[in-house]
């Protein structure tokens, strides 16, 4: 009988993401409050680190290992997390809704004969079973899903789940299990970041971009902005679908999820999609002529004007202040 929730954890060249702390986080008040086992599983080599995650509620985590494992192996990660889930009879697999777990995920819910929800923005524990929320129809409406399979993989959308430590840690036992022949039909053998490109769902400062700004060559000036910050540049989902960003920059329900520290949104109206993805930003700041705009009712500082006079005035007085 499935009386376990497993979290699945990610690492990147030995160290634990951001997001491994969310899923434990979310695994342990999930198994508490349906009586359920919680357990990690992280796949790799040497991985430092991992009694932190002891803090966030869960005490035991099996750390499948290999040197060929270092980085991700479709195949052998699959295979590993499944045997894993099936060993210690896991009802739910929580993994986070990273590149990585969009792509793991299926794989494994496939191997398990299970039920996959992906990029959930809320768990709620109900009725002895999870009942999850969801984006649908590119962000247009919510739903409430709960899974019928005795198995269920679900992923959650990174930055919505809170990584809160445990009131009562207990300590950290690490079950090291040897993965001897992994199957490698693909092995990844490095990474390579963009040259000079912040991502947008890791910067600290964030400056984004709408329709406002009317082309895509004036996006000059929100570039301009972000480099005197050291800032990333973000868009909104109107800017992109125009053809004036990457989609890699998009901010919102259907694009990347953001939490930064500093989020300054020049020429973006505030559609409740964009809201969606940046209103957890500790700091927000609004450049929009229409004082009306719903990203004020948001905002923690607001400029009803041009954006065309504002941002090159502000950022040479950035650029006053940094010299």
């Amino acid at each position: 009988m499935a009386n376990t929730i497993l979290a699945i954890l990610e690492q990147r060249e030995g160290k634990l993401k951001k997001s491994s702390f969310e899923v434990t986080s979310t695994a342990a008040k999930l198994g508490k409050d349906l009586g359920l086992d919680v357990q990690t599983v992280v796949v790799g080599n040497e991985i430092d680190g991992l009694n932190e995650i002891s803090k966030y509620g869960v005490s035991k985590i099996s750390h499948l290992k290999n040197a060929d494992l270092e980085n991700y192996s479709p195949n052998a990660y699959t295979n590993g997390i499944a045997d894993l889930a099936k060993e210690v009879s896991a009802e739910y697999l929580i993994f986070s809704n990273t590149a990585l777990g969009k792509d793991l995920s299926p794989r494994v819910a496939v191997k398990l004969n299970a039920g996959c929800l992906v990029d959930c923005i809320n768990l709620e524990a109900k009725d002895g079973s999870v009942v999850a929320t969801r984006p649908i129809y590119a962000g247009k409406a919510l739903m409430d899903v709960k899974p019928k399979s005795e198995v269920k993989v679900i992923t959650l959308r990174t930055n919505v789940f809170p990584a809160e430590e445990s009131q009562s840690p207990g300590e950290a036992n690490i079950q090291v299990k040897n993965i001897d022949s992994p199957d490698l039909s693909t092995k990844v053998v490095e990474f390579k970041k963009s040259e000079g490109k912040l991502d947008v769902a890791e910067a600290d400062i964030i400056v984004s971009g709408g329709r406002g700004l009317k082309a895509p060559e004036n996006f000059k000036l929100v570039e301009d902005l972000a480099d005197a910050l050291g800032a990333a540049v973000g868009a909104s989902r109107a800017a992109v679908d125009a053809g004036w960003r990457p989609h890699r920059e998009q901010v919102g329900q259907t694009g990347k999820t953001v939490t930064p520290s500093l989020y300054i949104a020049c020429g973006i109206s505030g559609a409740i999609q964009h809201l969606a993805g940046m209103s957890s930003s500790k700091y927000i700041v609004a450049i929009n002529k229409d004082k009306d705009a719903p990203i004020f009712g948001v905002a923690d500082y607001g400029i009803a004007g041009d954006v065309f006079e504002v941002l090159p005035a502000l950022t040479e007085e950035i650029k006053k202040l940094k010299s």
